[in-house]
């Protein structure tokens, strides 16, 4: 798997600087949390799931997550489960066939038992799943999940990920956030090498005060909500090597279609030798809301989306890529002779990178810059998204 793979090789030298790096499911924790990006949710019930993994993962997603929660009705569960096994089957004999690769999938439960008894339906069909995301996450409810993932691993012989969300009401309400927040820092550090990544559930958020943002305001305009990213941010995602890789909130707005883009690169003055932002046709489309959030979850300590349409995930994606300016100041940051501390000018003369305070972020940037690539100076976030629509 490589970001931005699906584009011309041609192409890619032409916006990247350093293009992103190649990683498989096997490769470290660290990389993989960088790389997960859009995470795209699809329900465990369509009946054309294997065709609909291979798609998106032909259209550029690397993660993607196979709910049998709160996508699907209660009633729902037994034949979801029933189609995933199926699914499976279909993706594995595919690839045996010599068929393309899959992103990192993972599949969202309801109840520990789920995570044991999915993978012993599975079968050698396994190798395909790379974890589960457990929800509603607290150190009790939280304990049950990762122990069940303890005996799957045993039972399959494999490592197998979690990804637990962060949405239940006992972290929303202040007088129980903070035992909450210590209780999910003790049970996650205590199996650490299994967490891959933090997910926020927002939407569960709003909904315990019956609230609901509009397209045109972000998560982080939602106080009660923000103020709840802060503090998880604050206890679990700190750079001393005790936090872990946060994601970014879904964002539930979208248009009709897949390809909500192209009319509107078809009009741009862009595509024409003209330097128009494309912002201001994305506007019309609702996706300035999800183009400022994307931006304030990286501001505010988050790497990666959760998504639940195909078209939020190449945003999410162009806006991860290291622009050569971040790239210059990590690099000056962490040379070797640096070590001792001190100030230096940049090298675009605009900043001041104080070595001690910014080595954390530059070591996050570069890790970053791994995962999504570094552009080329006179490459930003149109060009990325042009070039990923045309590929």
């Amino acid at each position: 798997m490589r970001h931005f793979g699906y584009i011309p090789s041609a192409v890619r030298s032409g916006l990247f600087h350093r293009e992103p790096a190649e990683f498989t499911a096997d490769s470290p924790p660290r990389v993989l949390a960088a790389a997960l990006g859009a995470t795209l949710y699809s329900p465990a019930t369509r009946p054309r799931l294997a065709a609909d993994i291979r798609k998106q993962a032909a259209r550029g997603v690397v993660s993607m997550v196979l709910c049998l929660e709160d996508s699907i009705s209660d009633a729902d569960v037994e034949a979801g489960e029933a189609n995933l096994v199926r699914q499976f089957r279909d993706l594995a004999d595919e690839r045996a066939a010599g068929g393309p690769g899959v992103p990192l999938l993972f599949v969202r439960v309801r109840e520990p038992r789920q995570i044991t008894d999915l993978t012993a339906r599975l079968g050698d069909t396994v190798e395909l799943l790379s974890g589960f995301v457990l929800p509603k996450f607290t150190e009790a409810r939280g304990s049950a999940f990762l122990e069940a993932l303890v005996q799957a691993e045993r039972a399959t012989g494999r490592r197998l990920y979690a990804m637990p969300v962060l949405e239940s009401p006992e972290l929303l309400h202040l007088e129980t956030r903070a035992e909450t927040l210590a209780g999910i820092a003790a049970v996650t550090d205590k199996h650490r090498d299994r967490v891959l990544a933090l997910r926020l559930g927002v939407t569960d958020f709003c909904s315990a005060y019956g609230l609901r943002r509009s397209p045109d305001m972000t998560a982080y305009d939602v106080k009660v909500v923000a103020h709840v990213i802060s503090d998880v941010v604050n206890v679990l995602g700190r750079a001393d090597g005790t936090g872990f890789t946060i994601t970014g909130p879904v964002w539930e707005y979208f248009r009709p279609g897949e390809r909500i883009f192209k009319p509107q690169l078809r009009r741009s003055p862009f595509l024409e030798g003209r330097a128009e932002d494309l912002r201001t046709a994305l506007i019309e489309h609702d996706m300035d809301g999800l183009l400022r959030e994307i931006e304030l979850d990286r501001a505010n300590g988050l790497l990666g989306k959760t998504c639940i349409h195909p078209t939020h995930v190449l945003p999410v994606h162009a806006l991860s890529v290291v622009s050569h300016e971040e790239w210059s100041d990590a690099q000056d940051i962490l040379r070797p002779e640096q070590d001792g501390g001190g100030v230096l000018r940049s090298a675009y003369t605009n900043k001041m990178n104080e070595v001690k305070p910014h080595r954390a972020w530059a070591e996050r940037t570069l890790l970053r810059a791994e995962a999504f690539g570094v552009a080329r100076e006179d490459v930003g976030f149109v060009e990325l998204l042009t070039a990923g629509l045309a590929g």
